[in-house]
């Protein structure tokens, strides 16, 4: 199937490793041509290195306020255009309501939410007709995950900006999505397994309640992104898409 990524221009931010990463190589192995942010400059230009000459590395905090219009501005400057952005980013602090400090709620709200913000109002400004905005968000959107209270009190409301936004942005041809990973094999699952004490077992765990029985690999997240983000899926807006192997029990 082709998904009529070639040539298409698309910021990926957290994409030095892992969710954003992942997306990053689909998108480019389907002819797109990606801008890769991280915090540190220099593992975001190593990462779009190994993606070739049609990828250019940033480094670029979610939480910076000039952060978002620098990376619109490379799409221009570098490629001529913008079609779409993934906005991720690292998760927040794990903890329960007496562990997480009021600086990391606020560390948390600048990168996760507004930072996420950011990014879409002003890459909004820059899209036109078939242009595509997608939110990294996760499965606490719809339930709460034990030992992630920052995450789940700030994804939700992310959510219903990306929801919002959908409906403001439809009538001039740009879609927004968020993509909802649960268990998926990255660095950050392993070290919320190891929290338990024991993450072979907290693993083991976790598949039995997963109706494929297993982890979600990256190249399996990035596709699915890559495809929400590409003109194929061009009547898909305002969705919420599991990406968790049926972990996700209601409709």
């Amino acid at each position: 199937m082709d998904l009529g990524l070639k040539d298409r221009v698309y910021i990926v931010t957290g994409a030095t490793r892992g969710l954003g990463n992942a997306t990053a190589r689909a998108l480019a192995a389907d002819g797109a041509k990606v801008i890769i942010s991280g915090r540190d400059e220099k593992d975001a230009v190593e990462a779009a290195a190994e993606l070739g000459a049609d990828a250019v590395g940033v480094g670029a905090d979610n939480a910076d306020p000039l952060a978002a219009r620098r990376l619109v501005d490379v799409a221009k400057e570098r490629f001529g255009r913008l079609d779409g952005i993934l906005i991720s980013v690292g998760g927040p602090a794990p903890g329960f309501l007496a562990d997480n400090t009021d600086d990391q709620w606020q560390s948390a709200f600048e990168s996760v939410f507004l930072g996420a913000v950011r990014l879409a109002r002003t890459a909004a400004e820059a899209l036109g007709e078939g242009g595509a905005i997608g939110f990294v968000l996760s499965g606490s959107v719809h339930e709460p995950i034990a030992g992630l209270t920052i995450s789940n009190g700030l994804r939700p409301g992310l959510a219903g900006f990306a929801k919002s936004l959908a409906d403001e942005l439809g009538p001039r041809g740009v879609r927004v999505f968020g993509v909802l990973p649960s268990r998926i094999d990255t660095d950050r699952v392993r070290e919320l397994d190891a929290l338990s004490g024991d993450a072979e077992a907290s693993r083991t765990a976790n598949e039995a309640r997963i109706p494929l029985r297993r982890y979600g690999t990256p190249e399996e997240f990035g596709k699915t992104s890559a495809f929400l983000l590409s003109p194929a899926a061009s009547y898909l807006t305002g969705i919420m898409v599991p990406v968790d192997g049926g972990a996700l029990h209601g409709f």
